[in-house]
């Protein structure tokens, strides 16, 4: 049975008890003074009673019903008040044999300053022990008593009950004052002021540690992989085991300036400045770096990069045919003895000529290829192709020697030009620098810092100009600097030839044969990285054009293709001959026409008007 402390009726179970506290008592205060029976002035000694104890168990008092009788939560609230006052606390246990451990605490107080006592119910939802708990004075302050066992109400006796009814039914209002840090209530000012500040002290000490700490040290922690905390240093990230080691380690950048520097003024600015410092002399560096290699990029393009020329080519690539086995060392002191003697000679040794390729396209034009109206050719030429000295770079070279074998064959240029000698390419290099030193073209004698012996250089339309002219050779240069038809084609270009190999060809003739071989040498073509030269163009039953080019890169094996018997062969290497304007689709071309032999007075108004 379960008895109210207020109106002592009695209840079975605890919900119903509840329920009883709610709706019959909510006006009833808990914090009345005590009876006439208890001592005045009790000493500083606080009695607990065991669990153990045979009194019986006093009202229970939840959670769940603290509102309805003033109730509030308060942690360590057991603790006493000075001035002579003492807190009674009163514990409601669920068991009986339990440790006082307490998590959820209620509590109300009242008394007077100076000899009143405050009384706290303490209710737990774990298990507490039963008794009374009683505070003790502050031992810092005289007392005229002290606490005793024959002062104390025992538990369960009739006299307390009815005191401690008394207390609870009481119909005293006194005036109640709660503390702003817990959830005791006093009533009395002064006792309020002396328990906030009991609070006061105790949380200074501590709040000054943790502020000491975190001015000093600003480490933010971190779990680490063992689980345990790491400490990182604000100053230069330097993580740290404990508090201990970083508060070393912090001081260690005091003692040395570390810190002062950092968050000195001005210390933002002058990074700053650095920075922009650093970030301009590394983009000063990357493009110094990037020139360096686009300079390097041309000069392996214009064969200045010191690699030597024609000779040191030819001798790096025997040996390293010797080095693989494909050359025995017998042929290579035989191939090189030649090559020496052609050099000091100055005139080409014709290894890499084929003769006689004109004479069967036109062979080959009046059997096949039925589907031309007309085929225009050029006069007889040999073709020369790259050997192992020039290589990569030797097409301008080659094809200037290819417009000299024809030229050599034409009466005009016999006055000018020596029959049947076609120079090397060293002797065209030695050629070309001596048209410069005439004065001729004076802009690619200081692109090429007039040198062009022992040099990989490449030479262009301009240089082929510049030496026709030297020779007394009359020549002259075509820009087509964009393309003028659909898809970026030059069909300009095509109209342009086609006009050149038929111009002497239809003079006088009513009706034009399909294929005729005209006296016009070859014309030189210039693009972006190679060049070539046109030695015919067919002209399409549909009125379109196509150009016949000989290409120094072809090895004499295609070239000499042309002149089999098979049909069949000589087709497929006039296929390779055939570029129609969706092939030749650079940017720009120049083409060089040779246009007569120049007399001296001629060859002198070039050289003025160079």
């Amino acid at each position: 049975m379960l008895t109210c402390e207020f109106c002592g009726e009695e209840l079975v179970l605890e919900e119903d008890m509840k329920t009883h506290l709610l709706l019959s008592h909510p006006e009833n205060d808990m914090g009345e003074q005590s009876h006439d029976g208890e001592a005045e002035g009790r000493g500083g000694h606080s009695l607990v009673r065991p669990s153990s104890s045979p009194t019986p168990t006093t009202t229970i008092v939840d959670n769940h019903c603290k509102q309805a009788i003033g109730l509030s939560r308060s942690e360590g609230s057991e603790r006493g008040v000075d001035n002579g006052n003492r807190f009674d606390t009163i514990v409601s246990p669920r068991t009986s044999n339990s440790t006082l451990e307490s998590k959820e605490q209620i509590t109300e107080a009242g008394g007077e300053f100076g000899g009143g006592r405050a009384v706290a119910i303490v209710v737990s939802t774990s298990s507490v022990s039963t008794g009374f708990l009683r505070s003790a004075q502050d031992s810092s302050r005289p007392t005229s008593r002290h606490c005793n066992a024959d002062e104390s109400v025992g538990v369960g006796s009739a006299e307390h009950t009815k005191v401690k009814q008394k207390r609870f039914s009481s119909p005293t209002k006194e005036k109640r004052f709660s503390c702003p840090m817990c959830a005791l209530v006093c009533t009395d000012a002064f006792i309020l002021q002396e328990h906030v500040e009991l609070h006061l002290l105790e949380e200074s000490p501590a709040e000054e540690a943790v502020l000491g700490a975190t001015s000093s040290t600003e480490a933010a922690s971190s779990s680490n992989s063992s689980g345990g905390k790491s400490y990182e240093c604000p100053l230069c990230s330097v993580v740290c085991g404990d508090c201990y080691s970083l508060q070393e380690h912090v001081e260690l950048h005091l003692d040395y300036g570390t810190a002062t520097s950092a968050v000195s003024p001005g210390s933002d600015l002058r990074l700053a400045r650095r920075l922009q410092e650093e970030e301009k002399q590394r983009r000063k560096e990357q493009e110094a770096k990037r020139e360096a290699e686009e300079f390097k990029k041309l000069q392996r393009q214009f064969g200045v990069n010191g690699r030597g020329g024609y000779r040191k080519q030819m001798e790096r690539t025997v040996e390293k045919a010797v080095s693989r086995g494909v050359m025995v060392h017998a042929h290579f002191h035989n191939k090189r003895d030649e090559m020496m003697e052609a050099l000091a000679s100055g005139v080409d040794d014709g290894r890499t000529r084929t003769q006689g390729v004109l004479g069967a396209l036109y062979v080959y034009y009046q059997r096949e290829a039925r589907d031309c109206v007309h085929v225009w050719l050029s006069a007889d030429t040999d073709h020369y192709y790259s050997s192992e000295g020039d290589k990569g770079w030797g097409c301008g070279y080659r094809n200037f020697q290819m417009l000299l074998s024809s030229l050599q064959r034409m009466e005009p240029y016999t006055t000018c030009l020596s029959e049947g000698s076609v120079p090397s390419i060293p002797q065209v290099q030695v050629l070309i620098e001596g048209a410069w030193r005439e004065g001729l073209d004076p802009q690619g004698a200081t692109h090429f810092n007039q040198r062009l012996q022992g040099t990989q250089a490449w030479i262009g339309a301009t240089e082929i100009y510049a030496l026709c002219t030297s020779l007394r050779v009359s020549a002259r240069v075509l820009d087509f600097h964009q393309p003028t038809g659909p898809g970026d084609t030059h069909p300009r270009l095509f109209d342009w030839v086609k006009q050149y190999f038929s111009q002497t060809a239809t003079s006088g003739a009513r009706l034009p044969p399909r294929v005729v071989q005209t006296t016009q040498p070859p014309l030189y073509l210039q693009h972006q990285g190679h060049s070539r030269s046109i030695v015919g163009v067919e002209q399409k039953k549909n009125g379109s054009l196509c150009l016949l080019l000989l290409d120094p890169g072809c090895t004499p094996g295609d070239v000499r293709k042309l002149l089999s018997q098979d049909g069949s062969t000589v087709s497929t290497a006039v296929c390779r001959m055939r570029k129609f304007p969706g092939n030749l689709k650079h940017r720009q071309y120049q083409v060089v026409a040779v246009e007569g032999v120049l007399t001296p007075v001629e060859k002198q108004v070039s050289l003025s008007g160079s």
